[in-house]
């Protein structure tokens, strides 16, 4: 009997045949994807409510009221040669696209580790952190397309861009949502619990980064000692290239460079020490 035992254990092949290897190693960060858009599914029409909602007051109040001041003291053509709201709306996108891509990478990143450990079940099965890791990022990135699309539907309802140039704005606002996500999830791989950092994080990064950095003047209008703050910011950065892009805003070539060397670069890191971070917390 016990050499029927060993010899079953030795020919046993069901993992080998239940399992296939190439398929989770190609599809395992779609696998990840699928679970965190399920999740999001449960709260998808808040996520519409707020991808719709939140320009349309933004540009009522922000975009008509103020941009209406502003058009009849500077005239139509007043800064940078575009009305208010088309000067405004390549930064409104850039925003609105980090903090979609963000938040799909702070708690959502907490939970798995830490709230229902889903993460551990994951790494438990032939998924690997980077997989995880992938995953993640590839939810992020759909929720950011999505909530980039949404607000490019307003601006275009409210005259602030045309359909010629939604292709690079859609570009430049999504190309910095995900490298800031990168960093962000880099970040969140290290916090061990919900101690109210996400919340300082909005408030003494997220706010002073969309207030400074050019957004609703050109950034040379501010003191030479708060321009720095929009230089490390990413969204000057994409802000920059939408404007350079979408309606001809002077840009010189090495700057267009320094940007989009920028975004790639924290993307990079965000991502290089977010793997390295995962696989640590996930196989020890």
């Amino acid at each position: 009997m016990s050499a029927q035992i060993s010899e079953a254990k030795l020919t046993w092949q069901g993992s080998t045949k239940l399992i296939d290897l190439n398929k989770v190693r190609l599809w395992g960060p779609w696998f990840v994807a699928e679970y965190r858009l399920r999740n999001m599914s449960k709260w998808m029409w808040a996520l519409i409510a707020f991808g719709l909602g939140n320009p349309l007051l933004y540009l009522m109040s922000v975009g008509i009221g103020i941009g209406a001041l502003v058009n009849k003291n500077l005239g139509p053509n007043g800064i940078d040669g575009v009305g208010y709201l088309t000067f405004l709306a390549p930064a409104l996108l850039a925003t609105a696209a980090i903090q979609a891509a963000m938040d799909e990478t702070t708690f959502p990143t907490l939970q798995g580790f830490v709230w229902d450990r889903s993460f551990f079940s994951m790494i438990a099965t032939q998924l690997r952190s980077r997989d995880i890791v992938g995953g993640i990022m590839i939810a992020s990135a759909i929720r950011c397309i999505v909530n980039t699309v949404f607000y490019e539907l307003v601006l275009l309802a409210f005259g602030a861009i045309t359909l010629e140039s939604i292709p690079v704005l859609s570009f430049s606002a999504i190309f910095a949502g995900i490298a800031f996500a990168c960093v962000m999830l880099a970040v969140s791989s290290y916090v061990e619990e919900d101690d109210g950092f996400f919340a300082l994080v909005g408030r003494f990064i997220i706010a002073p980064m969309f207030m400074f950095s050019g957004t609703f003047y050109p950034l040379t209008s501010l003191p030479i000692y708060l321009q720095w703050i929009g230089w490390i910011s990413p969204v000057w950065h994409s802000t920059d290239i939408g404007r350079n892009l979408s309606y001809g805003h002077a840009v010189e070539p090495w700057l267009m460079f320094v940007h989009f060397a920028y975004l790639a670069a924290i993307m990079v890191a965000g991502l290089l020490v977010a793997n390295r971070k995962f696989g640590m917390r996930l196989n020890k």
